[in-house]
Parts: C-alpha cells; sequence; structure tokens
C-alpha cells in the first residue's frame, strides 16, 4: 500500500489516498485512531459500474458518519470502475438485464451469472488484500465489519473471510446462484436495506436471499420508495448497528 496523498477534513479526520497493486483506494482515519488507541474499521462498498470519484460524496458522507463512532474506513475502486479496465462480457451483460427488466421479464440466470459473478471473483480477493494491508497500520484495530453493495461481494466476503465480524448489506440486486448457496454459509450479524419499490431490482429474489442467510440474528430493514430514496434515518439505524457489534476501541 502506498499513500499518495493526505488531508485533514473537519472534525479532524486524516482522509489519505492510496494505491495498491495499480488500484486506487482512500482510507479516513477519525481523530482519536493510534498505536495506542486503534479503531474498528468499516470496508465500504460501492454499486458496481460507477466509480470512486462520482461516489466520493457519498463515500465521503458515509467515511464521516463511521468517525463520528470512533471507526476508520476504507473503500476501494471496484474491478471494472473508474479508470480500470472494463471486465469483458459485462457491458452486454448490463445490456440484456436493462433489456428484460424494460420488458418486464426475469433476466436469465446465464445473464446475472455473466453480469455478477466476473466482478465478484475479482473484488473479494482484492478487498481481502486491501484488509491484510489496512490491518498492517497500528492504528487500525482488529473488529472489521463490511457495508454496502454490491450484495454478492458482501456475502461472499462475509462468508469466507472471519475478521469480518458484521455486515450492513444494501439488498435487492439481481443476485446469482451462486450468492444464495454462500449466503447459507453466512452467520454473523446482518442489517440488510432495502428498498421496497427499487423498480431496477427485484424484490422476491432479495427476499429470498434475506431467508437464505445462515446469520441468527439479521434484520431486514425495509423502506417504501425507489432505489434513490434512501431515508437519513435509515443510515443512522445502520451506524447504530456497527457501533453494537463493532463497539470502539477508542478511549
Amino acid at each position: 500500500m502506498h499513500f499518495i496523498s493526505e488531508q485533514n477534513l473537519d472534525e479532524g479526520i486524516t482522509e489519505r489516498e492510496f494505491t495498491r497493486g495499480g488500484i486506487s483506494g482512500i482510507l479516513w482515519t477519525p481523530p482519536a485512531a493510534s498505536s495506542s488507541a486503534p479503531v474498528p474499521l468499516i470496508l465500504m462498498g460501492q454499486p458496481g459500474g460507477i466509480g470512486m470519484r462520482r461516489m466520493y460524496p457519498r463515500l465521503a458522507a458515509r467515511a464521516r458518519s463511521a468517525a463520528a463512532q470512533g471507526f476508520a474506513a476504507v473503500s476501494v475502486e471496484a474491478p471494472g470502475a473508474g479508470d480500470r479496465a472494463p471486465l469483458p462480457g459485462a457491458e452486454q451483460a448490463r445490456v440484456e438485464l436493462t433489456r428484460a427488466i424494460s420488458a418486464g421479464e426475469h433476466p436469465a440466470e446465464n445473464v446475472i451469472d455473466r453480469l455478477i459473478l466476473p466482478l465478484v471473483d475479482r473484488a473479494v480477493p482484492e478487498w481481502q488484500t486491501t484488509l491484510d494491508e489496512v490491518l498492517g497500520l497500528p492504528e487500525i484495530g482488529e473488529r472489521v465489519g463490511f457495508s454496502g453493495g454490491v450484495i454478492a461481494i458482501g456475502t461472499r466476503l462475509a462468508a469466507i473471510d472471519s475478521r469480518i465480524a458484521a455486515a450492513g448489506l444494501f439488498a435487492g440486486s439481481y443476485v446469482p446462484r451462486t450468492t444464495m448457496e454462500e449466503a447459507r454459509r453466512v452467520t454473523i450479524p446482518l442489517h440488510v436495506l432495502l428498498q421496497w419499490d427499487d423498480e431496477g431490482n427485484d424484490r422476491g429474489m432479495a427476499l429470498d436471499l434475506f431467508d437464505a442467510f445462515g446469520s441468527t440474528e439479521k434484520t431486514l430493514y425495509a423502506n417504501m420508495g425507489g432505489h434513490t430514496g434512501v431515508p437519513q434515518f435509515a443510515g443512522d439505524d445502520a451506524a447504530r448497528f456497527f457501533a453494537r457489534h463493532l463497539g470502539s476501541e477508542v478511549g
């Protein structure tokens, strides 16, 4: 991990941009983080294909919320997003998915697989390597949570990496059958946010995925409204979820 810039944001939050293996990322740490008082870490996932620069205002807002809880936060550029090379076949699969949804049809399984599985296969190892690097910093503690999307990425990461202690996931996107199977191996506490009227996603599939999770402590937080209508209080509830399960090592 090579840090390439550092700036202090309001409320004493430190924002450091870095590169690792040609992949860019941003790490935010609260003012009290130090080697003598290491803080928990939130891995902040993003929607697929948008890019970290376009997502920056929302990422920074989420990082500020995490810092208010005494947590550090990190996000990395997703495969195929930003200035990274497109994933082979992803654009065609996205076109086919959009066409099916517009026609009121359920997308074929192979379309979902071609769009999602290459992203998951590449993103999860990258998240694990990033986590290796960030946990090596003296100001970062051992308690880790995953927050955001893509839900198939968060599901696999929670299923295979024991360092993830809790996850707040954004539900609704179409997921491969493989993700349903992996969900049964997830046993950590979950907070799943679902926008009930999200016209671009499959509510039934989202409910089936929630049911498949093997966690004994899992909460489905459903709000009326479309994809961009997530209310502020839903974010506040997610923050309380992480405070409850990760705690803060500050002080």
